[in-house]
């Protein structure tokens, strides 16, 4: 066996193999990465870069956004302006079949318009929604598969701290990136929303003929939409078009959101200090995981690279006469594959330093791929046994709601986020279109 070969043994099979038992993924990383060094680097000297690399790695500006995109979320939801934007949307939404479960899909834009964290989109929602779902009289499946489906698309519509550590991650412009995923995101929000009206009206017992707790009309029915949902929008509208018009960096459209999320809930006088104090540590927990695991998997592909690793694998792939799309498609089954059982940051630390080098040697679209790399980490959220926001909604559920109606609720919205993945594919536009107009 060649030396490429039994570093990327050790490097890539070590790691998997902790992950499976169970160590926590920065310190999996962390671990190989100082056996890594002390093999390929030289010893004490391996040792001394890989503390200087690792020190770099968390210290670039490209990574200043994932705090800020998390701490808008924070403040949103623990201002209390959350609930606002999800009576606006109520008002609006009448006579529709399965209304709150649609409620809760355009609820679930709107947030992922304006917040980083998508499980803590679902947990909101799932736990605002569903239990008003639940006494109306709707089905588990029909009232819990929304929620989850939805937290996943706060991945791929901005702002998004994991879009943010993928572009960092990979090489690959953010700015682009995050403008990239915004299409793809709207159309399986829109795909959600036709698939309950169809769901219901072929199966009308899932939900109630009539759910509206009380009618609006006239301005009362349009107020809460003018006092929150429009003005909570305008921040994404300031972050994106900002980002898209090439006015301001990453960076800077991040810096300019939380300020507006903050000036927002002080006008709104939701702006406590309890709620400042559980904002700001929310953000500092959820960045310093972050930070951390980004630390492990900096190095751990400087030392694949290091050691021959990388070229190695990439001299193999391209050797066997394979098209272009087809190594593509693989690469993306191996990662559907992956996220049944890793968490998405883990797909991206074990995939990347092997992925990107191939992709850079084909030529391949960065953004493309970016996008559908995307979409194959929101469709691990969902996927049996093992996503992450089945196990949110199983936290925030009543005990009524059993994982075999988890289970059920979530296998529609995976075909439909592995139609827009097959869709991507064949018709690349749909996630390069946006970047390349905006330049």
């Amino acid at each position: 066996m060649s030396t490429w070969a039994i570093a990327a043994w050790l490097m890539l099979g070590g790691s998997t193999v902790l992950l499976f038992i169970g160590m926590p993924v920065a310190l999996t990383f962390i671990t190989v990465n100082i056996v890594g060094a002390w093999i390929y680097m030289g010893g004490e000297a391996g040792l001394a870069q890989l503390a200087r690399s690792s020190v770099s790695s968390v210290t670039a500006f490209s990574l200043t956004p994932i705090p800020l995109f998390v701490l808008m979320g924070e403040i949103l939801f623990h201002t209390g302006l959350a609930l606002k934007v999800i009576e606006g949307i109520e008002r609006l939404i009448r006579r529709v079949p399965g209304r709150l479960a649609v409620v809760a899909v355009v609820a679930g834009t709107v947030f992922s318009a304006i917040s980083g964290s998508t499980i803590a989109t679902t947990a909101m929602l799932g736990s605002l929604l569903l239990p008003v779902m639940l006494s109306k009289g709707y089905h588990p499946t029909l009232a819990t598969g929304p929620i989850m489906a939805i937290g996943a698309v706060d991945m791929l519509i901005p702002p998004s701290a994991l879009t943010v550590l993928l572009g960092s991650l990979s090489g690959i412009s953010i700015s682009k990136l995050l403008i990239g995923g915004v299409l793809p995101g709207l159309i399986l929000s829109v795909a959600f929303v036709l698939w309950i009206i169809l769901r219901v009206r072929i199966t009308p017992a899932l939900a109630p003929a009539h759910d509206d707790q009380e009618l609006h009309t006239g301005w009362q029915r349009w107020k809460p939409f003018f006092a929150y949902v429009l003005p909570t929008l305008s921040i994404f509208g300031i972050v994106v078009g900002a980002l898209a018009m090439g006015w301001a960096t990453p960076t800077e459209c991040a810096a300019l959101g939380a300020f507006a999320t903050i000036v927002l809930a002080a006008c709104y006088r939701a702006l406590t200090l309890e709620a400042v104090t559980k904002a700001l540590k929310g953000t500092a927990g959820i960045s310093g995981m972050i930070l951390f695991i980004i630390l492990g998997a900096t190095t751990f592909a400087q030392i694949l690279s290091f050691s021959g690793a990388s070229n190695g694998i990439v001299q193999l792939i391209t050797s066997q006469g394979w098209s272009t799309s087809a190594i593509v498609a693989g690469m993306m089954l191996m990662l559907i594959f992956l996220g049944i059982f890793v968490d998405q940051v883990s797909m991206m630390m074990i995939t990347l330093p092997v992925f990107m080098p191939i992709v850079q040697s084909l030529g391949i679209d960065p953004i493309w791929f970016g996008v559908m790399f995307l979409i194959c980490m929101q469709l691990g959220l969902l996927l049996p046994p093992h996503g992450l926001l089945l196990m949110t909604m199983r936290g925030v559920a009543p005990p009524a709601v059993t994982m075999a109606h988890i289970f059920q609720a979530v296998a529609p919205y995976v075909v439909m986020s592995l139609l827009l993945l097959a869709a991507v594919f064949w018709l690349p536009g749909i996630a390069t279109r946006l970047p390349k107009m905006f330049g």
